[in-house]
């Protein structure tokens, strides 16, 4: 079934899909909407002067879809939510109060939420009085950022941190009603509309570049087979699987002899998705956003390692992205439970012995695939961002961008896959009566 046939006959898919449409246009038009008491165009002029740096303004841009460069409500985009639901998880794995919590099923969930919503709004606050400082003592040419220092009643910094950190909260909602009632992960779409955004104008200021012989064309190839690559490189990776045999023995025939079914338990090469580059980078970015506001000698050169392209930063990003690699794949999958359920229907793996042995030889398969995964991730954000930034590409669309882009799009459409089967089989058992056999002992 094709998706164009799936859409015509499938009405929910068509206004899940629609109502996904809908909220990012909601996100994007937020984005141009400035924040009250800035000079918008001398702003643009301000941030595209720093995203010249390819510093933490251009990177922190890319994943706002260009909200910070206009400073728009939308400037702090969704990663302060990003960065709490990091915050909550780490918690639910080191304090007992929040791992109960996660425990106790629906309610549980629901009260991590909760306080996940609450340690969005205080990260917000915080970024919001970080730059709003940042913003009123800052100017471009002579010129000032901020054209009025009071907005109505409130001072232009009370003013940026409640308009900052309810665009922020607005955002969550948005994600939160993309999971609920559309197709796919909510907050990963934002990301990914805030990333493809800035494509257009990319692509324009690269062919702006050749033609005023800033860039020869030999150049620009080398950029195209860069991302080309990398692009295939990812598509391969995430669609490859590790295969585990395993057998399920049944009952056959008259004679009463055990017939086994050959199947296999799939495990991605990069089971963690687009997880662990999120946020690494959003980790990175808040200490690096609050080392931006301080003038301490000690904090600017603090500051200079930890923008993206800088060694410290570099470093600190494939280590965080191995601990997240690791961390996110032992919460969304556990050996032991997989192991109970080969047992409790009969499968078992050749060569192993069903129980701990089983959830032992899994995790270890687990623990090797994550080392290669965290590898590949590693490779995929750290060298083509390197390699674009010798080359002085007049944009930040790096390895960790083309991952989000191309993870999400890979997910996203195998939800919408998963959602056409789903109502096709649907379709096949409706109105069919289904009589129930007697079952005698």
């Amino acid at each position: 079934m094709s998706v164009l046939d799936g859409l015509s006959k499938s009405a929910e898919l068509k206004k899940r899909l629609i109502f996904v449409v809908a909220m990012i246009a909601v996100f994007r038009l937020g984005s141009h909407v400035p924040t009250p008491g800035v000079d918008a165009s001398v702003m643009t002029s301000f941030f595209g002067d720093q995203d010249k740096g390819k510093n933490l303004f251009g990177f922190l841009n890319t994943f706002t879809g260009g909200a910070l460069s206009r400073f728009s409500v939308f400037a702090l985009g969704i990663m302060p939510y990003i960065t709490s639901s990091i915050i909550m998880s780490l918690l639910q794995t080191v304090v007992p109060y929040f791992e109960s919590l996660k425990k106790e099923g629906e309610p549980g969930r629901k009260k991590l939420n909760q306080l996940t919503r609450y340690g969005t709004v205080i990260l917000a606050f915080i970024q919001g009085y970080g730059i709003s400082t940042f913003i009123l003592n800052s100017d471009f040419n002579g010129q000032p950022l901020v054209v009025s220092p009071e907005v109505g009643w409130l001072g232009f910094r009370a003013m940026t941190i409640l308009t900052l950190t309810a665009g922020t909260c607005f955002i969550m909602w948005l994600g939160e009603q993309i999971s609920e009632r559309g197709i796919g992960n909510g907050a990963s779409l934002i990301i990914f509309a805030g990333i493809v955004s800035d494509m257009p104008s990319a692509v324009i200021g690269l062919v702006q570049q050749i033609s005023t012989n800033d860039k020869s064309g030999i150049e620009a190839l080398v950029v195209l087979v860069i991302i080309v690559a990398v692009v295939a490189s990812i598509i391969f990776l995430e669609v490859s699987q590790r295969r585990i045999p395993v057998q399920y023995s049944q009952r056959g025939g008259a004679g009463g002899m055990a017939a086994q079914q050959n199947h296999f338990l799939p495990i991605k090469i990069n089971p963690s998705g687009v997880i662990p580059p999120i946020f690494a980078s959003s980790l990175l970015m808040f200490p690096a956003t609050m080392a931006q506001f301080i003038s301490l000698p000690w904090l600017m050169q603090m500051k200079d390692s930890i923008a993206p392209g800088g060694a410290m930063y570099n470093i600190l990003f494939v280590a965080l992205i191995f601990f997240f690699t690791f961390f996110y794949t032992d919460i969304v999958f556990n050996p032991v439970d997989v192991s109970d359920n080969l047992k409790k229907y009969g499968g078992f793996i050749p060569g192993v012995r069903a129980g701990k042995s089983t959830s032992d030889y899994i995790q270890r398969v687990t623990e090797r695939i994550n080392v290669g995964g965290a590898i590949y991730l590693s490779v995929v954000c750290v060298l083509p961002t390197i390699l674009i930034q010798k080359l002085n590409v007049p944009f930040y669309f790096g390895g960790t961008g083309l991952l989000i882009v191309v993870g999400v799009a890979l997910d996203t459409t195998q939800q919408i896959y998963s959602h056409l089967l789903s109502s096709k089989y649907q379709g096949l058992v409706k109105g069919v009566k289904l009589r129930g056999r007697r079952v005698q002992f």
